[in-house]
């Protein structure tokens, strides 16, 4: 299994979070890519097992399934995930028989592509789900107590009073609030804010951090918003 440590793209700038199970290394490098690219937040996993772990875990605002995985199936999975939750599922398969299929959006599945498929053909559906399944477009507004983050005007106030932010502390900020109780190493939190080509180093994070504290904390030396995790890096708390 792999756990991507992926990018967010500001112009994208949903920050939803995918799953992606399969057991074809190729497939799911070019899926997480293209995902990556269109602003999400990747998480993969080789098997069913693997993907129901990093489900529970992550929360997954949609799943993109393949139905042959190794020991149990993708549709043994989506029926596992329909005893008690309704995010969105997408099957990607080399199974193109109607039986497939059929069999596929009876267990609730959303929708069903055939493999080999179109890359922006996929992205625009996981979106059109996402769209319809939110009932709201997929930028969300988060809230966390006297905190409100909008990105779909890049703004951010505490209560009420708008906060003055760059256009990187104001992602930092989103990434961070938008995944609330999660860890992220300074190593990650580059990935998937400034970019794995941005030529920064991990102690730009900490500056970033610093800022953000100065920002949104009662007491920038005692923060409680904004922690630090020792050894490992750093968690929005609410």
């Amino acid at each position: 299994m792999v756990e991507a440590d992926t990018i967010q793209v500001e112009q994208g700038g949903n920050f939803m979070k995918l799953l992606i199970v399969d057991d074809e290394p190729s497939i799911v490098e070019t899926v997480e890519t293209k995902m990556r690219k269109e602003g999400f937040t990747t998480f993969t996993a080789d098997s069913a097992e693997e993907g129901m772990r990093l489900f529970r875990r992550v929360k997954p605002d949609l799943v993109i399934l393949d139905i042959m995985l190794p020991q149990r199936s993708g549709f043994d999975f989506c029926k596992a995930i329909r005893k008690d939750s309704g995010t969105p599922i997408i099957f990607v398969s080399a199974r193109a028989d109607e039986s497939d299929r059929v069999r596929g959006l009876e267990l609730g599945a959303d929708d069903y592509v055939v493999k080999p498929f179109n890359l922006g053909e996929l992205a625009a559906r996981v979106k059109a789900i996402l769209r319809r399944s939110t009932g709201e477009p997929i930028r969300e507004v988060i809230e966390r107590g006297n905190l409100r983050v909008d990105p779909r005007s890049h703004e951010a106030w505490m209560n009420g009073d708008p906060l003055e932010l760059s256009p990187k502390e104001f992602a930092l900020l989103y990434f961070l609030a938008r995944n609330i109780g999660q860890v992220f190493s300074r190593e990650t939190l580059l990935d998937r804010v400034w970019g794995r080509d941005a030529f920064v180093s991990a102690r730009t994070v900490d500056v970033h951090i610093r800022w953000l504290r100065t920002r949104i904390e009662l007491d920038a030396q005692a923060p409680i918003r904004l922690q630090t995790v020792r050894g490992v890096g750093y968690k929005f708390t609410g």
